[in-house]
C-alpha cells in the first residue's frame, strides 16, 4: 500500500458506488497500480469539479493519496481524445469494464494491459462493426493472457506438441487447447493459433493481435466468451445478458 501522494497517473473510472449524501467509491484502472478503489469526496455536489469529470470509458489524469484499502482521491483532469461511445459501443464498453472488476485483483499493475485497453476505448466510435469486434477480440485474449488465464496458443495444451498448422484446435475452459474433432465447427487451424500467439509477443501487440484475429473472428468469440465466462464463475456477463435483452426487444 502506497502512503505517499500520486500524481499525475493514467486511469479509466470502470465503476462506482454511493458512499454518503455526497461522496462516491470509485474503482479505477491506473495504469501504474492496477484496479485501485478511491474515495471521491463531494463528488455529488452540483458544485463539485469532478462530477462532470468521473465518468466511464473517458481517459482521466488523476492524484490520489493514502494508506487505506479506500485511499483518497485529490484530483481528477479528463484528457479529451473522444466523445462518450453510444449503443452497442457503449454495451461494448461496459463489457471490458465488467471483465476488469471481475478478473483483476486489486493493486496489480498491467501496463501493456491499461495500454490495451485504452487503445480498446479509443475504438469504441470507430465506423464498422467489424473494427470494434477485432479489437473486443484482442483485448480479451490480452487480458487473459496478462493474468495468466491464457494457455501457450502454440503448442496443444495436453501433449506439450506442436500445433499442426492444418489441423484444426479448440480452446476448451478445462483443457487448453486440444485437436478438434470433425463435428466441432468452431474450431481454428492450427496456422490461426500459432499467428495469434506470435502477435501477442510482438512489438505492438494490440496492432498486431487485431490483426491475427481476422481468420477466425466468428469462431474466437465463442471460444473465448467460454473461457472467460469460465474464469469469472457466470454463465452469462450481466452486460452480455443486457445486450441479448435489447437484442429481443
Amino acid at each position: 500500500m502506497t502512503t505517499k501522494r500520486i500524481s499525475d497517473e493514467p486511469a479509466y473510472v470502470l465503476h462506482r458506488y454511493d458512499w454518503s449524501e455526497s461522496s462516491v467509491i470509485l474503482e479505477v484502472f491506473t495504469r501504474g497500480f492496477g484496479r485501485t478503489a478511491l474515495v471521491a469526496r463531494g463528488a455529488k455536489k452540483p458544485s463539485s469539479n469532478f462530477r462532470p469529470i468521473l465518468l466511464p470509458l473517458q481517459p482521466l489524469r488523476i492524484a490520489f493519496g493514502g494508506d487505506g484499502e479506500i485511499r483518497t482521491l485529490k484530483s481528477a483532469e479528463w484528457q479529451g481524445g473522444h466523445m462518450m461511445p453510444t449503443g452497442d459501443a457503449l454495451l461494448s464498453g461496459y463489457y471490458l469494464n465488467e471483465l476488469l472488476m471481475r478478473l483483476l485483483a486489486r493493486d496489480d499493475p498491467h501496463p501493456a494491459l491499461f495500454d490495451a485497453y485504452a487503445a480498446t476505448v479509443a475504438l469504441l466510435g470507430s465506423p464498422g462493426a467489424d473494427t470494434l469486434q477485432l479489437a473486443l477480440r484482442a483485448f480479451e485474449l490480452r487480458l487473459l493472457r496478462e493474468i495468466g488465464l491464457l494457455p501457450d496458443l502454440d503448442i496443444e495444451s495436453a501433449t506439450l506438441a506442436p500445433l499442426d498448422a492444418q489441423a484444426r484446435y479448440l480452446l476448451v475452459p478445462e483443457a487448453g487447447l486440444r485437436q478438434a474433432d470433425d463435428d466441432e465447427r468452431s474450431s481454428l487451424p492450427g496456422a490461426t493459433w500459432q499467428a495469434l500467439h506470435q502477435a501477442l509477443f510482438d512489438a505492438a501487440p494490440f496492432a498486431q493481435t487485431m490483426h491475427a484475429c481476422i481468420p477466425g473472428m466468428t469462431e474466437l468469440k465463442s471460444q473465448l466468451r467460454g473461457l472467460l465466462h469460465y474464469h469469472c464463475g457466470v454463465k452469462t456477463l450481466k452486460t452480455r445478458q443486457m445486450m441479448m435483452d435489447l437484442q429481443a426487444l
